[in-house]
């Protein structure tokens, strides 16, 4: 996995992991697309971000 690219992304992803180590059954695809708009995020790097969370998971 490649790391992520910019200081919006890791704010992104760092706020996603927060929110979901808070709220485990908040729904991941709701939880990237507020960070998108949130952080200003491309369509490109929501993809990213779904690949990101869902192939940490063993």
């Amino acid at each position: 996995m490649k790391k992520p690219q910019g200081e919006d992304m890791r704010k992104a992803i760092k706020w996603i992991s927060e929110l979901r180590e808070a709220n485990p059954g908040e729904n991941l695809n709701a939880l990237i697309e507020k960070a998108s708009v949130q952080f200003g995020l491309s369509p490109k790097d929501s993809e990213f971000l779904i690949r990101f969370f869902t192939e940490e998971q063993p």
